[in-house]
């Protein structure tokens, strides 16, 4: 069995002999950085739920969020100091490293994650939004093809909230129905309108360029909660590509299938302390967590 150091070696030698390399990035990756008040109770919950944690007993975003017992009011007072967090909070290190990391090669991103940190340091038209962003509205029908970029809305409509409700007449309504506007994530009501497709379409351009080449698939913090959007599909294409390779790291759910276990590599371990051994960095403070320090381990992501 290899040991950690010659993991890493491996990857390392497949990022730099890569033709192009196709990263795969889910919650894991931001939690790795620090952002776990969507799992857990930590200040940043405490301060974006207010007294509606103790009020509905739930200690996660996730919990809270989707409480069917939220008032109207109660559900967007969530999700603007949701939303004006993800604007003012800091650029997570494994996100910063990542772009170290692969700056000089050819690379694109595909990524689960709502949190806008991969735009922090990539540039936009490498990135492909699978379940959408909190920055931008849609319409909740929704009636028409649109989606509304939220910075200013945000801002605005955070200093109306009353007791931890945004009062009825300041909710967000669509310019054309007048129904709610709701966060551009993935839902039932999730808008795959021509936005959506372009990004999508950029993605597949780019797999379709590279499928005869030496592709590293590049999986960071990819769970089993939606397989189907990066996790199945990276280990169908490098079944399917003779010069592909597929990399996932989880501490949780670092699978590899024993169809392309010659060419895969997992390792279970933080994602912040491989990005910090790939670069040759020192770890310093970023301590390796165990994994219930990380992810509520009762819940799949």
């Amino acid at each position: 069995m290899m040991i950690v150091q010659e993991k890493i070696d491996l990857l390392r030698r497949t990022i730099d002999e890569a033709d192009a390399i196709v990263v795969g990035g889910a919650s894991g990756m931001s939690a790795a950085s620090g952002f776990v008040f969507y799992y857990q109770e930590d200040e940043v919950f405490r301060l974006i739920a207010g007294s509606l944690a103790p009020k509905y007993n739930r200690h996660n975003m996730f919990d809270l969020f989707y409480d069917h017992r939220l008032t109207r009011g109660e559900y967007w007072a969530l999700v603007l100091r949701t939303v004006r967090y993800i604007y003012e909070c800091y650029t997570g290190e494994t996100y910063s490293d990542l772009a170290e990391l692969i700056q000089n090669k050819n690379y694109y991103i595909v990524t689960t994650n709502q949190d806008a940190q991969f735009f922090r340091v990539f540039p936009s038209d490498r990135i492909t939004r699978i379940q959408g962003d909190w920055r931008y509205w849609q319409c909740t029908r929704p009636c028409h093809d649109q989606v509304y970029y939220n910075e200013n809305d945000v801002f605005h409509l955070i200093d109306k909230i009353e007791g931890d409700a945004l009062p009825e007449q300041f909710i967000p309504r669509c310019p054309h129905c007048s129904d709610e506007l709701a966060p551009w994530v993935r839902g039932y009501t999730f808008l795959e309108g021509e936005y959506y497709r372009k990004e999508m379409q950029r993605y597949m351009d780019f797999l379709q360029q590279h499928a005869r080449r030496r592709t590293l698939f590049l999986e960071l913090g990819v769970g089993m909660m939606t397989p189907m959007f990066i996790k199945e599909p990276f280990m169908n294409m490098v079944y399917q590509w003779p010069q592909a390779f597929y990399v996932t790291i989880n501490p949780q759910h670092a699978i590899i299938p024993k169809e392309i276990a010659t060419r895969s590599l997992a390792l279970k371990d933080d994602i912040a302390c491989v990005m910090k051994r790939l670069l040759g960095k020192p770890i310093g403070d970023t301590q390796t967590k165990k994994t219930t320090e990380i992810f509520n381990p009762s819940r799949i992501y």
